[in-house]
């Protein structure tokens, strides 16, 4: 991918209507990617290192990459589209020559941050969709001043 990109971080991941809102940004800019449920559960669990009786669906793949002698590279979040983000899961792995392979796939922006947070893995933004999202900044402050019960009212 040669698109130029932003270092962004999950700032933080609040219960919206019948799913959640993942606040995404850097110092200069937040914007906001909705998730389903469960995929906003796990990426919770993952940001805050919860224990969990039983693997779910995004530790089962990081325990077949490791399995595989692979692991999450990168996320790119690279397109949006119609109010739909799409993102890219940079996956490296080495062989037991040593030989490393780079497998680029597409996927939901929300499975790759979970993938990336459980693997301690960057997050990027490319540059155009940088450009089009709206700043949530103000949300986010406001949110953090008044605690989520304050933003129904917005």
């Amino acid at each position: 991918m040669s698109k130029p990109v932003i270092p962004v971080e999950i700032r933080t991941v609040l219960p919206f209507n019948s799913g959640r809102a993942v606040f995404i940004g850097n110092d200069d800019k937040v914007f906001v990617i909705y998730v389903d449920e469960s995929v906003g559960a796990a990426i919770s669990m993952f940001m805050n290192e919860t224990p969990k009786e039983r693997p779910l669906t995004h530790d089962l793949i990081g325990h077949l990459l490791a399995a595989l002698g692979a692991k999450v590279e990168r996320v790119i979040i690279n397109d949006l589209k119609s109010e739909t983000y799409f993102a890219r899961l940079i996956i490296s792995a080495e062989n037991e020559l040593f030989e490393k392979k780079i497998v680029e796939l597409d996927g939901r922006p929300s499975d790759c941050i979970a993938l990336a947070i459980a693997q301690r893995a960057p997050i990027y933004v490319s540059r155009d969709v940088w450009d089009e999202v709206e700043d949530r900044s103000d949300v986010l402050r406001h949110l953090e001043e008044n605690g989520p019960e304050g933003e129904a009212e917005k």
